[in-house]
């Protein structure tokens, strides 16, 4: 049964703003319009490019630019702009609209066409494609205003620049996931941990995200209120999807806690699609009246696209959740994550990643196994949860971490590996992965940082998606790939620390 809260991306717009002036005469003006249609057209047309590109008219005025990005900043499913000045568009006219601009923009350094007709140019040709210092003027209004953007350089027809701009338009989704998340919080963070705290107030006011705190009561309540026939359609799509453990199919002697589960997800589900909720915190802590902690229930909200943080852990909802919308439409998901435990023998060093029992089942395509098994802490009822192998390959691992005066994000690439050996008795979701550049940088790297234990894992995205998320909303970040030392990341780190103070 689908649920899914992933949007589709294509019913994102991403406004195409070509710059002119009217010196250049109604002509050559037509002629600007007609060529940047075709641009528009390659890259709606191109597969890398997830969002819907729409052109707009050609503007040559500062009243016509202003109303535009006024425009833009209203529409509700516009993720943000692009901009290429074809000819040349005298930069002053683009303050007033730049400094009102509230959505992320991309500044396209192109041409209509890859080669020059060497033959044939003469000084028309010239006039009309000025876009060679056309951008420059442009640049150098964007860098003088401040204004945070993304320069992609190169043709439309280029897969690299299809690729690129792809990019950008899944990390201005996720911005916009970001401004329109409700994150829902049952109980708060586990008592005397120092990461899972932040300020909840700034990061409304860097990501637009609104985090509150409900008594997890309001939940049990709801989950009380499941009834059988409500349970007895979870039961039957649990069978269908996964291979589930004897002692929990109807009529064996622990089918009653696969009944519970799935109450839960009942209540839970209808209480985040009420309040309109996209992301969510539980507590091992705070659980009233429930008789298990929320194990596949979450697991399987997060397949669907929801956020989620355990232990309290807002941060890592909301990363979650931005990391689903991101990944929209790509193979895998993304989920919650903890690295638990190394395997350090020298030269073949492996992080071992799970959690209690909350890892998204998207990050697998394998079948999974639903089992009950103890969970040890907590003091509730042995609970349900799915069990698998995150896939292997390229992966990102997240954090958000609050440095008191400002956010950092840390970005690190991995690459899951298959089970070096088989696991039997270890009974929850979890992923085994190699870090880049190798284990020791990555790690040092990341304890320098103060970088949460607590993760969002996506096998969906690129690093180059999570910075230009980070630049679209001002926020720290520190990269951790192929490329990275420990003096490197100590470096940035001294310099993060002085530019974003």
């Amino acid at each position: 049964m689908a649920r899914s809260i992933v949007p589709d991306l294509s019913t994102h717009e991403v406004w195409f703003l070509t710059g002119s002036q009217t010196m250049y005469g109604e002509e050559i003006l037509a002629q600007v319009a007609s060529q940047s249609q075709r641009v528009v057209a390659m890259l709606d047309d191109s597969d890398d490019v997830p969002c819907h590109i729409v052109w707009k008219p050609v503007l040559t005025s500062r009243e016509a630019i202003l109303d535009t990005m006024l425009e833009a900043n209203a529409a509700p499913n516009v993720v943000g702009i692009i901009t290429w000045m074809h000819t040349f568009s005298p930069a002053k006219m683009w303050i007033a609209g730049l400094s009102a601009l509230d959505k992320p923009m991309l500044h396209f350094h192109t041409q209509a066409d890859t080669q020059l007709p060497w033959g044939t140019i003469d000084f028309d040709f010239m006039n009309l494609n000025q876009a060679a210092h056309g951008d420059r003027e442009f640049g150098y209004i964007e860098t003088r205003l401040g204004v945070a953007r993304t320069t992609v350089v190169g043709h439309a027809s280029d897969p690299t620049v299809t690729s690129r701009i792809g990019d950008w338009s899944r990390a201005a989704a996720g911005r916009l996931a970001a401004r329109n998340m409700s994150v829902a919080r049952f109980g708060d963070n586990m008592r005397y941990v120092a990461v899972t705290e932040g300020d909840k107030t700034e990061a409304e006011a860097i990501f637009g995200s609104q985090i509150n705190t409900w008594g997890v009561m309001d939940l049990a309540t709801l989950v009380e209120a499941a009834t059988d026939d409500e349970v007895d359609v979870l039961i039957e799509e649990y069978l269908d999807l996964y291979d589930v453990a004897a002692s929990l199919r109807p009529g064996a002697e622990r089918h009653d806690s696969l009944r519970y589960g799935a109450a839960i997800e009942v209540g839970l589900r209808r209480f985040l699609v009420d309040g309109g909720f996209t992301a969510f915190t539980t507590t091992f802590e705070d659980l009233g009246t429930l008789r298990q902690l929320p194990g596949l229930a979450v697991q399987r909200l997060m397949a669907d696209g929801y956020g989620f943080g355990a232990e309290g852990d807002w941060k890592t909802a909301m990363l979650v959740r931005i990391a689903a919308v991101m990944g929209a439409g790509r193979p895998g998901g993304a989920s919650l994550m903890e690295d638990y435990t190394y395997h350090m023998v020298p030269g073949e060093e492996l992080s071992l990643g799970a959690h209690m029992l909350e890892v998204s089942p998207s990050l697998s395509s394998e079948r999974a196994r639903l089992e009950v098994a103890p969970l040890g802490i907590g003091g509730k009822e042995d609970p349900v949860r799915l069990v698998f192998t995150a896939d292997p390959g390229p992966a990102v691992v997240l954090a958000l971490s609050d440095m008191r005066d400002r956010f950092r994000l840390v970005a690190a690439e991995v690459e899951c590996v298959p089970l070096p050996a088989p696991m039997p008795n270890l009974p929850v979701g979890h992923a085994v992965w190699r870090s880049k550049p190798d284990f020791r940088t990555a790690a040092t790297a990341w304890l320098a940082a103060g970088a949460s234990h607590h993760t969002a894992m996506s096998n969906q995205i690129s690093t180059r998606v999570v910075q230009d998320f980070a630049t679209m909303t001002g926020v720290e970040l520190l990269v951790i790939d192929d490329s990275t030392t420990i003096e490197s990341a100590e470096r940035e780190l001294r310099l993060n620390q002085a530019t974003f103070r």
